[in-house]
């Protein structure tokens, strides 16, 4: 083994070790960034490093499982990513919907779609929702696969479900805007029923949140790393997590 890889294994051991007992994350969220930069440093095309970046996830989920966390959501495709060239926006969403259909394949994880699928094409809806269907009774980890995914335009669905649901019950204009809370808008977000993220990562060393669950993270750690998706480690994972266990979490207090 050369001997960085060794080095690598220890510091990795002295991580876990250091982790024992420490608060760690229920729910992390992931921004995936960096895949084509990556290629690009390679000498490689865009769809070498969106199918680099596809095959790290399965690997990054089993860490996730040995930290106990028990959600986890991946930005695979944003609503603004919908805009890209079909040069590369048709292979980007094959690759999305093979690696969606494989996380479902290995029956460990259950799949949850979040974002709108009214703007994505038929056939990856329906892999998605078939991911959905296939992992519905599976028990492990929860794995919000976010694709054609916006924080605004989750508002904004959201707001408009609560509207609809008010409207069917024949509530008046007034009574529908006491109905308008944050607790009612809540209940209405793509990922309802579940924690809010308490870790958000983004790789590739951008530190901005580019509208990533915008409601959900308001009390949220973020830890931005500058390593590209497709060469994130377990190592990097370690850190990050080694990191949101030294912070003294406050809530917006």
């Amino acid at each position: 083994m050369p001997l960085q890889d060794v080095l690598y294994a220890a510091y990795e051991r002295r991580l876990v070790k250091y982790l024992r007992d420490k608060p760690l994350p229920r729910h992390v969220g992931v921004m995936l960034d960096g895949n084509r930069r990556w290629a690009k440093e390679r000498g490689k095309g865009t769809k070498a490093g969106h199918q680099a970046g596809a095959d790290n996830i399965a690997g990054f989920l089993e860490w996730c499982e040995e930290a106990g966390v028990e959600v986890v959501t991946l930005w695979l495709l944003s609503t603004d990513n919908l805009n890209r060239q079909a040069d590369e926006l048709t292979p980007l969403l094959a690759i999305i919907e093979n690696a969606v259909s494989d996380l479902a394949d290995s029956g460990r994880w259950r799949i949850h779609p979040v974002g709108s699928a009214d703007l994505l094409p038929e056939h990856t809806d329906e892999v998605l929702r078939d991911a959905a269907e296939r992992t519905a009774d599976v028990t492990g980890m929860v794995v919000n696969v976010a694709v054609g995914y916006g924080g605004r335009q989750e508002i904004a669905d959201a707001v408009r479900s609560l509207l609809l649901e008010k409207a069917a019950q024949g509530q008046s204009i007034e009574q529908v805007a006491d109905a308008i809370t944050t607790e009612a808008i809540g209940e209405h977000l793509y990922t309802k029923g579940q924690p809010d993220p308490d870790l958000v990562i983004r790789t590739s060393g951008e530190q901005r949140l580019s509208g990533f669950m915008m409601w959900q993270s308001a009390h949220s750690e973020f830890y931005f790393c500058e390593v590209y998706w497709p060469a994130f480690r377990r190592v990097d994972f370690l850190r990050a997590l080694r990191d949101y266990a030294d912070r003294h979490r406050r809530f917006g207090s």
